[in-house]
């Protein structure tokens, strides 16, 4: 039995079920204490996207990230991807920032498809997050979001995705008038 979500999280949920169990073997749920990606193997049949909590922004960026790993990816834990701890250097922070640009963008575009509000997440609670490169992380994202909307260049799942949450929301997120450095005031 899968757990019951309150309003659009449980629209997001049963969307990309409907969406990706099926065709992709892979299942998302709540309630970690930390997302995590676990890889289908030989105790689960499927593979699990946790979000943490029953955070809808949790949940729509670990879908993000799930819609651009490529199939190596998917087949490791966590996506094999790195993670260090918050209080970073700064090569690691700027390292950290890189990878997430394509995440956070399809993010955000998933987040305007729902109405809901975004923010950027620099992940590093220590760290200024009015530096340089936060504000050079906020304009890649703005780079990347519209690039999305004026080519075919969006990730195949993640464009899947998209639709199905415009379908159902009533809002076209593909037009890069709803992407633009204003609406990145926040930042955690």
């Amino acid at each position: 039995m899968s757990p019951k979500y309150s309003g659009k999280l449980d629209v997001i949920v049963g969307t990309f079920c409907s969406e990706f169990e099926y065709a992709f073997k892979t299942t998302l749920v709540g309630g970690g204490e930390e997302p995590l990606y676990v890889p289908s193997g030989q105790s689960n049949r499927y593979a699990k996207i946790i979000f943490k909590d029953d955070y809808l922004a949790s949940a729509l960026h670990e879908i993000a990230h799930w819609c651009i790993a490529g199939s190596d990816r998917r087949a490791q834990m966590d996506y094999g991807y790195w993670y260090n701890p918050d209080g970073r250097t700064a090569q690691q922070q700027n390292a950290f920032l890189a990878a997430e640009i394509k995440p956070q963008a399809l993010e955000w575009m998933f987040s305007v498809a729902c109405q809901e509000g975004f923010i950027i997440s620099v992940d590093n609670l220590m760290g200024d997050k009015k530096s340089g490169s936060t504000n050079a992380f906020a304009t890649a994202l703005v780079e990347q979001t519209t690039l999305w909307c004026s080519s075919t260049s969006i990730p195949p799942r993640g464009l899947q995705f998209l639709r199905a949450l415009q379908c159902h929301f009533g809002i076209d997120a593909s037009l890069s008038e709803h992407y633009d450095l204003r609406q990145l005031t926040r930042v955690i």
